[in-house]
């Protein structure tokens, strides 16, 4: 018998007219690549961070790569990164030929535990192994702890690259993720189930101009066509661009960043109301055996995710139980994040089940549910019942 539910996604879009008009002015224009809306949307985005540049690509797969080069990373250097992440958190790193690692998770924000941090740079002090950068992930929207992890880089001499795709809106000490005072890059995503959309693409924020240029040139293939930049060649050639370095082709497009224009005024309603979805599930899940998300006094989430974590002893049911019954039942939960070393590729690394084992307690028990925007209060309570059930 097949489930007549309505499905609800775990997250999704939300796309207005308003929108729809801004990318059909892209397309009746002379530019569709490497026109005026990308740096328009750069400016504007980097403004709203309170970062001094912005460089838009078509990933934050693409951003953090490019950040990592910009940052020097390359064979035999160490990233390290969250156990809890993306892939592409880590991945970063081996694309620029470098060692990956990963640092267990605070078991309340589920960020990378600052203690932890420091308990494996004294050790990799020692071994002669100090990363050269460090990738914390600001995991469902809350912002890790960048103060204790900028001390850390200072006292041990790494780069640190706030892994933000989860946290665009989201707010630290006050100020917006993405300043970059605890940071020498932030990379943001614009997925579509993110708290705004591009459909696909990314930006790398920072306050260093050389880092900005160099990121600049990755994206493109290596190439500028600034005259400060070029380098001298026979008077009687005709040079109007040269490649100074092996570059990519992680450009945005102009529909994109018009898109992520549009989205953007809307970005601080996206988030308001994230917090209220949120708000109503704190109060419609607390009698139940579950643990809702913590917040960090110092943290204003985005709340990109809804993780909740199961007390499986208590409700008598597997993790995979509850997540089958909510699956049947219409409710597209999902799994945010297996731990990365526990990928078969990660695996095949060296790395063993149990390395970091606040990682793993959270990957057993969690369940992402359904946080978007455009969600209905209906919805909201539908999901809720659906959970209560399933655990009972």
């Amino acid at each position: 018998m097949k489930n007549s539910y309505e499905i609800i996604p775990y997250g999704r879009q939300s796309i207005s007219e308003a929108d729809i008009q801004s990318v059909l002015d892209v397309l009746r224009s002379d530019f569709l690549t490497q026109g005026p809306v990308v740096p328009a949307f750069e400016h504007a985005l980097a403004t709203y961070c309170h970062a001094r540049h912005g460089i838009a690509v078509n990933s934050a797969t693409s951003a953090l790569h490019i950040a990592c080069l910009a940052l020097g990373l390359g064979p035999s250097d160490w990233l390290w990164t969250s156990a809890i992440t993306f892939v592409a958190s880590a991945n970063c790193g081996l694309y620029c030929g470098a060692q990956v690692d990963f640092v267990d998770i605070d078991s309340r924000t589920f960020n990378m535990c600052p203690i932890a941090l420091e308990a494996k740079l004294m050790k990799a002090l020692q071994l002669g192994k100090l990363p050269k950068v460090v990738v914390p992930v600001h995991m469902c929207g809350q912002p890790c702890d960048m103060a204790a992890i900028h001390a850390l880089s200072v006292q041990y001499g790494f780069k640190i690259i706030e892994d933000a795709s989860h946290a665009i809106g989201a707010r630290y000490k006050y100020e917006p993720v993405g300043n970059c005072r605890y940071s020498d890059i932030t990379v943001f995503s614009f997925h579509p189930v993110k708290i705004i959309t591009t459909a696909e693409g990314g930006m790398a924020v920072t306050n260093d101009y050389a880092l900005a240029n160099k990121m600049s040139h990755l994206r493109s293939h290596g190439i500028s066509n600034d005259p400060l930049d070029m380098q001298a060649r026979p008077a009687d050639e005709i040079w109007n661009y040269q490649q100074l370095v092996l570059g990519f082709n992680y450009r945005m497009t102009e529909l994109q960043a018009a898109l992520g224009l549009s989205q953007l005024k809307k970005l601080d309603e996206f988030v308001v109301e994230r917090h209220d979805i949120a708000s109503f599930y704190d109060k419609a899940l607390e009698a139940l055996p579950v643990k809702t998300p913590w917040q960090h006094a110092d943290a204003h989430s985005s709340f990109h995710l809804y993780p909740i974590q199961i007390d499986l002893p208590k409700c008598g049911k597997t993790q995979k139980e509850v997540y089958q019954a909510l699956t049947y039942a219409g409710i597209k939960v999902n799994l945010h994040y297996i731990p990365v070393y526990r990928q078969p590729y990660f695996e095949r690394l060296g790395f063993k089940p149990g390395y970091c084992p606040h990682a793993e307690h959270y990957f057993k028990s969690s369940i992402s549910i359904p946080v978007y925007a455009s969600m209905s209060r209906e919805h909201q309570g539908r999901v809720v019942e659906e959970i209560r059930s399933a655990l009972s």
